[in-house]
């Protein structure tokens, strides 16, 4: 009895895929590489050879060619303080924001062949950490969420001089790209709709006033309920969080009993919201009109269905990648910020 053995196939290399292209091997190693100056035409016609060729990069070897690692890191960074009883990671997982960052970044990301790291920042041993494992070139390229007003990192970032693209604008002015929905204009869509229900005697749960994004809110609420004529707003600070919703939502039933409309920073507060309005016997949108902000999933789970700002969390995040791939592939070219307009979303709340 004999054994039928047969020869190992031979990998392809990127000989093979020029022959198949008809094309030179530098060719094919640039379109393999991301090269920009490749024509589209000569562009599809190598990678219908490398699929036709079954040819599979090395990855280690191009590494070494381009200096790229083809990851790049998801830095969430947090403020040093916060209750015990909510910790960092808790906090970020059970935000539905968070998770439409990062399926926005993988529709960019996955067909590239990017792999994301993700990588926490709540106090300065962990920042040091971060900017070590960054400098050594781990990653070619940084997604920042940053969450306070006074966070440092940014500025540490740009020091680096890596790719970084950040997720809403930095108080503190950074040469660092920036992608955003305009926060102050969304807010201003939430009183022009209470407004133009009648509702007078209005009250908003505020995010909070260390983060840029509830500091825009709040303005542009308060700005836009002025110009309706409308100067007496009871305002209590929440978190962003769905317990911090409610405990704010009875500050507000405390100090305003009649309020008659409100409008919940996040939809995730208003998720936390909703029930105690309901518990105090103030009926929704009958009694009070509730508007919230993100028109996350918090929105429809909400009871009733939460009238909502809507802000393209994935559309934005997307757009986050495309610009930090765009800065890895040309280092040193243009690299504007990018503002995305927010819409209302109707629904049963107001």
């Amino acid at each position: 009895m004999t054994a039928d053995v047969s020869p190992p196939v031979r990998p392809s290399t990127l000989e093979d895929v020029a022959a198949v292209a008809g094309v030179s091997r530098a060719t094919v190693s640039r379109v393999i590489n991301g090269a920009t100056t490749v024509d589209p035409a000569l562009r599809r016609v190598v990678e219908e050879a490398v699929a036709t060729t079954g040819y599979v990069p090395n990855r280690a070897a191009r590494s070494l060619v381009t200096r790229r690692t083809d990851s790049i890191a998801l830095v969430v960074s947090e403020r040093e303080r916060r209750p015990v009883s909510e910790p960092f990671v808790g906090r970020m997982f059970s935000d539905p924001h968070f998770g439409r960052v990062v399926s926005g970044l993988l529709e960019v990301l996955r067909p590239a062949g990017i792999q994301m790291v993700l990588m926490l920042a709540d106090d300065e041993a962990s920042r040091n950490q971060l900017l070590s494992y960054l400098r050594q070139g781990h990653v070619d390229g940084v997604v920042l969420i940053s969450s306070h007003a006074d966070d440092p990192l940014p500025g540490l970032l740009h020091d680096t001089r890596m790719p970084a693209v950040l997720a809403g604008r930095p108080r503190t002015p950074t040469p660092l790209t920036y992608v955003e929905a305009d926060q102050r204009a969304g807010a201003r869509l939430a009183a022009d709709h209470l407004a133009s229900l009648g509702r007078r005697r209005i009250g908003t749960v505020a995010g909070p006033q260390d983060m840029p994004a509830g500091q825009a809110r709040l303005i542009g609420f308060l700005d836009a309920l002025e110009r309706h004529g409308i100067g007496d707003v009871v305002t209590a600070e929440g978190d962003f969080t769905h317990t911090g919703g409610a405990s704010a939502m009875r500050r507000l039933l405390d100090e305003r009993p009649d309020l008659d409309a409100v409008f919940i920073a996040s939809d995730l507060m208003a998720l936390g919201a909703l029930p105690v309005l309901l518990r105090a016997g103030r009926g929704v949108p009958s009694d009070v009109a509730v508007v919230g902000f993100d028109d996350s999933s918090a929105a429809v789970a909400c009871d009733p269905p939460l009238t909502t700002v809507r802000q393209p969390v994935e559309e934005m995040a997307a757009e986050m990648a495309r610009l930090l791939l765009k800065q890895i592939g040309t280092p040193g070219g243009p690299a504007p910020s990018v503002v995305f307009q927010p819409d209302l979303v109707r629904r049963g709340s107001a």
